[in-house]
């Protein structure tokens, strides 16, 4: 046992392997432990700023979502910042910057070792998403099964292609954009919200179902094959 693990570990890719694990080990509680600001209070850091302010809400929002802070949190603080629709697009801007640096970073430190040793099903699943179209990375960003951030490492670890993989990103996103957005500009201006801001929030959650309709639907006539 400790001789397997002595010549794992002079792999190259085991190492960075290693590495992207002890990085998911550490941001996962650091996230869920780190301190939230009053959304109230934040209109006055973006004063401060300046004209500054959209590009560190940018930045700034890409970098917590790599280090697995919520997207929520990020959107929320977003609309209390700058207001609903200005705020859903600085978050969706957040979150593009985001999937790519944190799929990057799934790339290079996983993608060698997991296309090194997936077999069997594994092996099919990892086909699957170098496979997968635009339609595919909605359906898989909308499936409630981890962070936003930890998704888009994952992802980089696979085969996917990253033009879909950014452009699926987007469009799962941009629903709870508006909509949470929307509701972190209620929280610093009630008065002056107008609430047709969150349309796009039910009208993306229409689209999103059509379109995992579709893709099911798709998935289902290739597994049984010509009739």
């Amino acid at each position: 046992m400790i001789h397997a693990v002595r010549r794992l570990l002079r792999e190259p890719s085991a190492v960075r392997f290693g590495v992207l694990l002890l990085l998911l080990a550490v941001l996962t509680p650091a996230a869920l432990l780190a301190p939230r600001p009053d959304l109230a209070d934040l209109p006055g850091y973006a004063d401060r700023l300046g004209g500054y302010a959209p590009a560190a809400a940018i930045v700034g929002g890409a970098l917590l979502l790599v280090a697995l802070i919520p997207r929520t949190f990020i959107t929320l603080a977003s609309g209390a910042l700058f207001g609903a629709l200005e705020g859903a697009a600085y978050a969706l801007g957040a979150a593009v910057l985001a999937a790519a640096v944190a799929f990057t970073v799934g790339r290079l430190l996983g993608r060698e070792f997991v296309a090194e040793r997936v077999r069997g099903r594994l092996a099919r699943l990892d086909g699957w998403f170098a496979r997968q179209s635009v339609l595919g990375v909605i359906t898989v960003r909308l499936l409630p099964i981890a962070g936003f951030g930890l998704v888009s490492y994952g992802y980089g670890t696979t085969g996917a292609r990253v033009l879909p993989f950014l452009v699926g990103s987007v469009i799962a996103s941009a629903p709870t954009a508006f909509g949470y957005a929307a509701v972190g500009a209620a929280v610093t201006s009630p008065g002056e919200v107008n609430w047709f801001a969150a349309a796009p929030a039910g009208l993306g959650l229409i689209a999103s179902a059509v379109l995992i309709r579709r893709w099911w639907r798709a998935e289902r006539r290739r597994r049984l094959g010509p009739t």
